[in-house]
């Protein structure tokens, strides 16, 4: 395991070891906790944004997509749930 300095302010310092003392944790865990989150959700994120941009390639590839009006639609009859049928991809406008 390898050691990382950072450098807080007083005033950081002290939120992080008031919020640390709340949770039932030192500030080293506290500090520990917070950059773990921070990097899953980083994590997620670039997750969101690879399968955008393949789902992106896709339609480009293929010309196709379903419009917003029509998603909308179905989505909100599926959470209702009613049966709905799927829209239908239509040719992109040139």
């Amino acid at each position: 395991m390898s050691t990382t300095t950072i450098r807080l302010s007083d005033d950081m310092k002290k939120k992080i070891a008031d919020a640390a003392q709340r949770c039932g944790t030192t500030p080293h865990s506290f500090i520990l906790d917070a950059i773990a989150q921070k990097v899953a959700a980083e994590a997620l994120r670039a997750g969101f944004e690879d399968e955008a941009a393949q789902r992106f390639e896709r339609i480009l590839a293929s010309g196709q997509t379903v419009g917003w009006e029509a998603m909308r639609s179905y989505l909100e009859q599926r959470a209702a749930d009613n049966e709905a049928e799927r829209p239908v991809p239509r040719k992109l406008p040139d």
